[in-house]
């Protein structure tokens, strides 16, 4: 059954340094969402200016990192559904409509966007972990769709959004599901995530405290 509830959509976009890609990345989602966040984490080039350019709003997130974007951007959101992607042009604004149809048709409260590969190690060694709780292969992904009322519940402690969102979500309720999506193939090198090893320590902390 279709929730008729569920009106607007507003699109949470973390970014820093994105001046190349915001442009493209915030006119591709306007089509698709009522409402672009662009969470500007203390860029030192034109990220902000660009964003505006091409009809966002932009949140200054003064180099809190991309969690905290995240949150801002949850926060600030004033759709029903929030959807979250990269400002780097990885993800395709074309499947928003994959991620949001599943919540509007009243099948689920958080969908994520299944990657076919996941690159870093790490990301896979959080996700199955967190597998073993939730069902859900790839809980590390950037491009995801929720009810702005289950994003506001989450706390979303951590170094990153790995694991920890979706655990938190399971812990309340949430109905989520998994969508296939493709990845734009990036030329930009990736930094080792040594946030991960942190993270993972607080997955399995999470996971040990819920079983009490």
């Amino acid at each position: 059954m279709v929730q008729n509830n569920l009106n607007t959509i507003s699109a949470v976009i973390p970014a820093k340094n994105e001046e190349r890609n915001i442009f493209w990345v915030v006119k591709e989602t306007k089509k698709y969402v009522d409402e672009v966040l662009v969470i500007d984490d203390r860029s030192t080039d034109n990220t902000s200016e660009v964003a505006k350019s091409a009809g966002a709003k932009v949140i200054q997130n003064e180099g809190k990192g991309y969690l905290e974007a995240i949150k801002a951007g949850f926060r600030k959101a004033e759709g029903d559904i929030v959807i979250t992607l990269d400002g780097d042009g990885e993800h395709n604004p074309k499947e928003i409509p994959l991620l949001t149809s599943p919540i509007l048709n009243g099948k689920a409260d958080l969908v994520l966007g299944k990657r076919k590969n996941i690159e870093r190690i790490s990301e896979h060694v959080i996700s199955f972990v967190t597998k073993l709780k939730t069902g859900v292969a790839d809980s590390g992904t950037g491009f995801r769709a929720m009810k702005k009322e289950l994003a506001r519940k989450l706390n979303l402690r951590g170094r990153c959004i790995c694991g920890i969102s979706v655990l938190e979500a399971k812990q309340v309720g949430a109905r989520i599901t998994e969508i296939p999506i493709t990845i734009n193939r990036l030329e930009k090198k990736r930094k080792i995530a040594w946030g991960h090893i942190i993270q993972l320590f607080l997955v399995l902390r999470w996971m040990i405290k819920s079983k009490r």
